[in-house]
């Protein structure tokens, strides 16, 4: 008896039938590809000042990765993610916001406007913008709807702002100035602190607005805080040394301590340097906060100081200044080190959306640009992970000591104040 062998045919190729939806796929794919782009050219204006010894680019555009779809209210769109290089072997990757690598389907509205809003696009072509990426989770998102949203999220806000902060408590702090590009004020910037709470978890704490170098303004932020229930401050603050943070946090946490961000402290130094010369200061502050002790990291200065001071007294003074402040991260564990050195968490948070220092035209209000960042704060809130090293958190309440990153033995643990 003959065997019957069936044939496998293969699936036949679905034609695009409706020139209107491939219209609209195309469409979305042009906007990802260039929300993307912007992605990277603000990534590589920050990384723009890393050369190497030659004083070619250290990190350049390499091409993209390989093709993926991701699911869209219209179907499946092809997208690409461009690469870097980073020929000085520090490891710089770009990581698109807008198209992380787990990413399979679009996101919210609640995270798609505010980014659009931020990106300078107008409210009349909310709908074009968002049909092509959501489909049916757009419909009816006129440019009345998208007003009264944004009128929304303001009142959420300012809801969130006079929160209840009586039960919190937080280990670290980290506090910065992120300008952005509204027709206001030029000095006036968001003023935005993310913390650590006891148990490990991040979470966004104040977002306002004012002047990134005042102390008064700082201080009304602060002392909010304080009158709304937080009763201590962090055990370790971060940020950069021209905050006008510090001043006002000396009077209203006057027990918290200050670590500054080794980032904007390595910045500040190579602006007062020739070009050819960046790299090699750069290599040798970077064996400062590099030291695996005090001691050697103090030995590290010393040796920068020494070598740099004659022909660069300025850039040398800019990195002496801080010094006490630059290595208050010894003190703790050093799970936490690499958090804990600079302002990272709210760097990379706002890469999503490089908030322009120069002002355009009809951008917006200040008021609705607060509620736009805040909305888009929340959202990558819930996709913060938690601290590495979470659990010597509770010995750093408990103020016991560290040193160089080490729990010290036998000593008595004093009680949190």
């Amino acid at each position: 008896m003959s065997k019957f062998k069936p044939k496998v045919l293969s699936q036949p190729e679905i034609e695009e039938t409706d020139p209107l939806h491939a219209l609209l796929r195309a469409g979305a794919r042009d906007l990802i590809a260039k929300a993307v782009e912007m992605e990277l050219e603000s990534f590589l204006d920050g990384v723009a000042q890393r050369r190497l010894d030659d004083g070619r680019q250290a990190v350049v555009r390499n091409g993209y990765l390989p093709e993926r779809t991701v699911q869209t209210g219209i179907g499946d769109v092809t997208v690409r993610v461009p690469k870097v290089r980073d020929r000085s072997g520090e490891g710089a990757r770009f990581h698109s916001a807008l198209l992380p690598p787990y990413l399979k389907r679009a996101r919210s509205v609640e995270e798609l406007i505010p980014w659009l809003y931020l990106k300078g696009v107008s409210t009349g072509d909310y709908q074009e913008a968002l049909s092509a990426l959501l489909g049916d989770a757009a419909k009816g998102l006129s440019a009345n709807t998208v007003s009264r949203l944004k009128q929304q999220w303001s009142d959420e806000h300012r809801a969130w702002s006079s929160r209840d902060l009586s039960e919190r408590r937080y280990v670290y702090w980290w506090a910065d100035g992120v300008y952005s590009n509204v027709r206001m004020d030029d000095r006036l910037c968001l003023l935005v602190i993310i913390g650590v709470t006891e148990h490990g978890h991040k979470e966004l704490i104040a977002v306002e607005d004012g002047v990134r170098e005042s102390e008064a303004s700082w201080r009304e932020l602060l002392t909010g805080l304080a009158e709304r229930g937080l009763a201590q401050g962090p055990k370790l603050a971060i940020g950069d040394g021209a905050l006008g943070f510090w001043k006002a946090l000396n009077k209203v946490f006057a027990d918290t301590r200050h670590q500054r961000c080794w980032v904007h402290k390595t910045a500040n130094v190579l602006n007062k340097l020739p070009k050819p010369m960046q790299p090699k200061v750069k290599a040798a502050v970077q064996e400062i906060w590099m030291a695996e002790t005090r001691e050697q990291a103090h030995a590290a200065f010393d040796r920068t100081l020494k070598r740099f001071s004659a022909k660069y007294p300025k850039a040398m003074e800019c990195l002496h200044k801080d010094r006490e402040a630059l290595l208050a991260f010894y003190d703790f564990p050093a799970e936490h080190w690499v958090r804990i050195r600079t302002t990272n968490p709210i760097e990379s948070t706002f890469a999503t959306v490089r908030l322009r220092t120069k002002r355009s035209r009809n951008c917006g209000s200040r008021d609705t640009t607060l509620a736009m960042v805040f909305k888009l704060l929340q959202s990558a809130q819930k996709r913060w992970k938690r601290i590495k090293g979470f659990n010597k958190l509770e010995l750093v309440v408990n103020n016991v000591e560290f040193r160089n990153g080490e729990q010290v033995i036998n000593q008595s643990n004093r009680n949190a104040a």
